[in-house]
C-alpha cells in the first residue's frame, strides 16, 4: 500500500518520475482508444447519399418487393422482370455504395431476359442502421433469395449472384450454403469483414499510430460479438464446388485485388479470373460496357434464361 501511496502523493524524485510516466501512458492509452473509436465509427456509420428514384418512370417495369429481416422488420428491394420462369440475378452492391449505383448492370442483364433483384444493405442507401461489413448483410441476402424463390414468375431453383467488395463477401457466404446458387461473380471481395476494417484503417493513414489497428479490430469484434465464431468464408469455399465462379480484380484497389486472388486460388473448380483497370463505379463508359458484357456472357453461359423453365 505504501507503494501506491507514494505514487499517488510522490515525495521522492523516482516516485515523481514514475508518477509522471504513468500519467503519460494513461493519457496516451485514452487518446489512442478515443482516436480508434472515432475512426471505427467513421468506417461503420456510412453516409447515406440516397438517390431519389421513381419506379413509375424507370425503364424495365420494376416493382417493389419486400422481404423480412431477423429483427422483425422488413426491407424493400427492386424486382426487374425478365423472361417468365427464368433465373434471377441478385446484385449485391459494395461498401459505401447503393443499389442505384448498379442500374446500368440491371439493364444489361434484363435485356438478356434475366430477372434481376437488388436492394440496399444495412447502413447504405435507403436502409437504416450501421454496416457490419458483411456479417448481418449475409442474412439479409439469404432472406431475399428465400422470398424470391417463393414467387411464381421466377425459377425457384436457379439464382445468380454478383457482388463487389462487401457484396462479394456476402455472395460467397450465400453460395457456400445455398444449393440454389447456380453462378457467382465476385469483384474485389474479401474473406472476413475484419480484413475490410483493416483495409479502411490503413487507407485513413492512422494505422501509423501504435495500436490503432488493434483497437479498431477489438472494437469491431465487440460490436459484432454474436458473430465471434463466424469463420472466414475462405474456410467454406469447398462448398462452392461445381458452382461456376468468376473472380474480378481491379488494379485500382490492390489490397482487395490481393484478397480476391487468394479466394480464387483457394476456390474449387469451375472458376475463372479477370483483371480490370479500375473499379466498376469509376469506369469510363467503354470500360463499363466491356465489364457488363463479361458479366452478362458469364451468366448466359452458365445459367441461360432459355434453358430453365
Amino acid at each position: 500500500m505504501a507503494v501506491f501511496s507514494e505514487l499517488r502523493y510522490p515525495t521522492t524524485r523516482l516516485a515523481k518520475v514514475l508518477s509522471s510516466l504513468l500519467a503519460i501512458i494513461l493519457f496516451a492509452f485514452v487518446s489512442i482508444a478515443t482516436i480508434s473509436g472515432f475512426l471505427l465509427y467513421q468506417i461503420l456509420q456510412t453516409p447515406h447519399p440516397t438517390a431519389v428514384v421513381d419506379l413509375n418512370v424507370m425503364m424495365g417495369h420494376p416493382t417493389t418487393m419486400s422481404f423480412p429481416l431477423a429483427d422483425g422488420t422488413s426491407r424493400d428491394g427492386w424486382f426487374f422482370p425478365g423472361r417468365r420462369g427464368a433465373p434471377t440475378v441478385v446484385l449485391c452492391h459494395g461498401y459505401l455504395s447503393q443499389r442505384a449505383d448498379v442500374m446500368t448492370l440491371v439493364t444489361a442483364l434484363q435485356d438478356s431476359q434475366f430477372n434481376v433483384f437488388l436492394f440496399d444493405f444495412s447502413g447504405h442507401g435507403t436502409s437504416p442502421g450501421i454496416t457490419s461489413l458483411g456479417y448481418r448483410e449475409q442474412q439479409e441476402l439469404k432472406s431475399a433469395v428465400q422470398t424470391l424463390s417463393a414467387r411464381d414468375d421466377v425459377d425457384p431453383e436457379h439464382f445468380g449472384l454478383w457482388g463487389v467488395d462487401m457484396g462479394g463477401y456476402v455472395a460467397l457466404e450465400e453460395a457456400s450454403s445455398d444449393p440454389r446458387i447456380s453462378a457467382l461473380i465476385v469483384d474485389d471481395a474479401y474473406s472476413d469483414p475484419r480484413e475490410m476494417v483493416q483495409i479502411q484503417v490503413k487507407q485513413s493513414g492512422l494505422a501509423v499510430l501504435p495500436y490503432v489497428s488493434r483497437f479498431c479490430d477489438w472494437g469491431f469484434r465487440l460490436m459484432n460479438y454474436q458473430f465471434r465464431n463466424e469463420p472466414p468464408v475462405s474456410s467454406r469455399l469447398r462448398y462452392t464446388s461445381g458452382i461456376p465462379k468468376l473472380f474480378i480484380q481491379s488494379d485500382s484497389r490492390p489490397a482487395l485485388a490481393s484478397e480476391t486472388l487468394t479466394l480464387f486460388v483457394l476456390s474449387p473448380e469451375p472458376k475463372q479470373a479477370v483483371r480490370t483497370r479500375t473499379r466498376y463505379s469509376e469506369m469510363t463508359d467503354d470500360d463499363r460496357k466491356n465489364y457488363e458484357n463479361i458479366v452478362v456472357s458469364f451468366f448466359l453461359t452458365n445459367m441461360s434464361p432459355t434453358s430453365h423453365h
